[in-house]
Order: C-alpha cells, then sequence, then structure tokens
C-alpha cells in the first residue's frame, strides 16, 4: 500500500467514565443525505498538520470538535488504519490527490463533566464539525458508520474495545 496516497490524520476515541463512547452526527446534512444516509455518526477525527505529533493532533481536533480539554491517554492503536473514500466522494474532496485516509487512533478518557461538550462553538472559531452527539456503547460504533469507514472502525473497536468504564 502506498501510503502517500492516504491523508494522514488521527481519530479519538473518547470514553467517558461509564465506558461509552462519544459519537458526534456530521453537521453537513448534505454530505450526510449524498454520501450514507442513516450513517451520519462518527468519532472525532482529522489531518495532521505537516511535522505534527499524531498525539497532538488527536488533542487539538478533539478540542476543535468538541472543546474538550479534559483527557488522559487509555491508549494508542498499534497500527496506522486505512480506508479508500468512494472515487466520487474522493475527487470532491480533495481534488484526487488523496485515494482515502490513513488514521491513527487514540483512545482517551474524558475526565470532564457533559457541559465541558460543546459541539455547537467549536474552539479556535472552528465551523461546527458535529450537530447533535451522544454517548454510544463501543460495541455499536461500526454499524453507525459510513460503510466505506466500517473496516477501520472495526479495528478501533477490536483495538480498544476492552477498555470499560474506569
Amino acid at each position: 500500500m502506498d501510503l502517500s496516497l492516504y491523508r494522514p490524520c488521527v481519530g479519538i476515541m473518547l470514553v467517558n467514565r461509564a465506558g461509552l463512547a462519544f459519537v458526534g452526527r456530521r453537521a453537513n446534512k448534505k454530505l450526510r443525505e449524498h454520501v450514507a444516509p442513516g450513517f451520519e455518526w462518527q468519532m472525532p477525527q482529522g489531518g495532521i498538520d505537516e511535522d505534527e505529533d499524531p498525539y497532538k493532533a488527536a488533542l487539538r481536533e478533539l478540542q476543535e470538535e468538541t472543546n474538550v480539554t479534559s483527557v488522559s491517554l487509555i491508549a494508542e492503536a498499534p497500527d496506522w488504519f486505512a480506508y479508500d473514500l468512494p472515487d466520487d466522494i474522493a475527487m470532491e474532496a480533495w481534488k484526487g490527490r488523496y485515494r482515502g485516509q490513513r488514521q491513527k487512533w487514540f483512545a482517551l478518557r474524558f475526565e470532564g463533566a457533559d457541559a465541558e461538550i460543546d459541539i455547537e462553538n467549536p474552539a479556535g472559531g472552528h465551523r461546527p464539525e458535529f450537530d447533535a452527539w451522544r454517548w454510544e456503547p463501543i460495541a455499536n460504533l461500526p454499524a453507525l458508520i459510513v460503510p466505506f469507514k466500517r473496516p477501520v472502525y472495526e479495528r478501533v473497536v477490536a483495538a480498544f474495545g476492552d477498555i470499560g468504564a474506569a
């Protein structure tokens, strides 16, 4: 696999004290309806800036999407997980520069109160990524994501699924 064809990203499984994972519903309704209606829930994720450490990118992306900073590291996935975007989406998303994404995943324990989560007013003035959120059992995560990302979510659950409550 030529990793240069995959955009470097991070993914975050944010786990609360009850052992449930944060999922957000994509705010872009047009994208949700075009890509895979009914599969609009996902965990926070985002690109790694040039020369940025993946763990620092994960903390930055989490804050930019949820405003959450009260976390501790539980685990890092041992490998990078990659997926291909459908051709039409890849051409639209990055003008064909990338075939998909390769992601380094981190499991983080949410140490704060739910009131810390603010998806409507993301940190740094970023556009909201999500328009709703909830806590979800880890085992349910693959069924919520768009089908082309499902194998990655299955690997994430396999890597972190036994985390459970603190």
